[in-house]
């Protein structure tokens, strides 16, 4: 998840955290606007197969359903210092370092957040609203004696984000039933003991079709690979260059809007991890955390954002994917920390 923050170009160093704000669907809370480096729309071609397109016209539009008010917290949680507060707070400036006793409380807060993330995936079945998921993630999240970090954060009203088929990301949890065949990301991030650990995975409802268990196959190998690139000393550009080589290979494009962010004591801080190829400038420090999440599409990479505020969906109604992983920078690689 990420917070506000101002409009950047991918081909020059932007000028500050506190720059000028655009008015786009791009500035909502957890996104990121950046406006595409010019060509970008070839390096990524979004053409759609035959298969692709006749399984997207079967394909109801996704509907929101009611949401239920926000979850308590009892009162012995700690939570985070956003909570409470109208607006989202600004991406910190600091590039967030830890030492052996941070690292094991960012260790366990990322534990927690995959195990959770993994007992929410086996919720995934038809019929079941991604409410009742929210209600099971919340209180998996409180009986650990942890804050579900989106509750309360800008203004969210939920504990996890669930995001249906052509919901690139920031789904709000309703009473909308799962169907046979859709596809959901779920993003899951908990506080415990003033650690931030997240982690999000797309997961398969039901039978789901050969063209929409590709593109998750792919988004979650654009994952992996941009993982296997980081070490002490890497440029940042270098995942976003690994992301769209791969999905470039496969057909999808990769959607170009949202970011990575450094995570711990704080949800959102710099760097900022673009998944698209850019020119950013940048290197990876040991010690440092922050997260890989990139998000593909079968078909348009621009998003429109609902009313609510939050839900982003593919301006053509086409599925979107999307894998994040928490990571601690290494002399020689990088760790996964959001692992069961």
């Amino acid at each position: 998840m990420a917070v506000r923050v101002p409009s950047m170009e991918l081909h020059r160093p932007p000028p500050s955290v506190s720059g000028v704000r655009g008015k786009s669907c791009l500035q909502k809370p957890f996104l990121v606007q950046a406006k595409r480096l010019e060509g970008l729309e070839k390096a990524n071609p979004r053409s759609r197969g035959k298969q692709s397109l006749e399984q997207e016209k079967k394909r109801a539009p996704l509907i929101r359903g009611t949401v239920s008010p926000p979850l308590p917290v009892p009162g012995h949680i700690t939570q985070p210092p956003y909570v409470g507060k109208k607006d989202a707070p600004e991406i910190a400036s600091e590039i967030q370092m830890h030492d052996k006793v941070s690292i094991v409380h960012m260790k366990a807060a990322c534990e927690l957040a995959a195990r959770v993330l993994e007992y929410a995936g086996t919720l995934v079945k038809p019929s079941v609203t991604t409410d009742e998921i929210d209600k099971a993630v919340h209180k998996m999240i409180i009986d650990a004696g942890a804050y579900p970090s989106p509750l309360g954060y800008g203004g969210f009203p939920k504990s996890v984000c669930t995001s249906v088929n052509e919901c690139i990301c920031h789904g709000i949890p309703d009473s909308r039933e799962l169907q046979d065949g859709d596809i959901i990301n779920i993003d899951v991030t908990v506080y415990l003991n003033g650690y931030h650990g997240d982690t999000s995975k797309t997961f398969l409802c039901g039978e789901v079709d050969e063209a929409s268990k590709r593109l998750v196959k792919v988004t979650e190998e654009c994952m992996l690979r941009a993982i296997s690139a980081c070490k002490h000393g890497t440029s940042l550009k270098k995942i976003g260059r690994r992301i769209s080589e791969h999905a470039e290979r496969h057909g999808f494009g990769v959607v170009d809007r949202f970011v990575g962010h450094g995570v711990g004591r704080i949800f959102h801080s710099e760097p900022m991890i673009y998944h698209q190829r850019n020119n950013m400038p940048g290197q990876m420090v040991e010690g440092q955390t922050f997260t890989i999440e990139p998000a593909l599409s079968m078909g348009s990479i621009d998003c429109d954002m609902w009313d609510d505020g939050w839900t982003a969906v593919t301006t053509d109604g086409s599925l979107a994917a999307q894998f994040e992983h928490t990571i601690l920078i290494t002399k020689t690689g990088a760790e996964i920390l959001t692992k069961c």
